[in-house]
């Protein structure tokens, strides 16, 4: 039970840290922190997803998938911002 409640509370965090950089896309209209939104958002999911089926650990393999997608949105939007200064 408190292993689903810590679990939970990452999967707030990562939400929270999504409307964080929301926060500073809103200011200043940079695309970078709208990816890193989205890519909080998806690990938000990928805990949530892991915390609330009861899949088993052999099988859970596609859900990294959405850990991984999130890392290469950081990457790219990270190199992106670098490429056009």
């Amino acid at each position: 039970m408190l292993a689903d409640f810590l679990s939970g509370a990452i999967t707030i965090g990562f939400i929270v840290a999504g409307l964080f950089f929301l926060r500073f896309w809103k200011r200043t209209r940079d695309l970078l922190f709208v990816a890193f939104a989205l890519a909080f958002w998806l690990l938000g999911l990928n805990q949530a997803l892991l915390t609330f089926t009861n899949i088993p650990v052999e099988e859970r393999s596609w859900l990294y998938l959405l850990r991984l997608a999130a890392f290469a949105l950081i990457l790219v939007s990270i190199w992106r911002k670098n490429r056009k200064g």
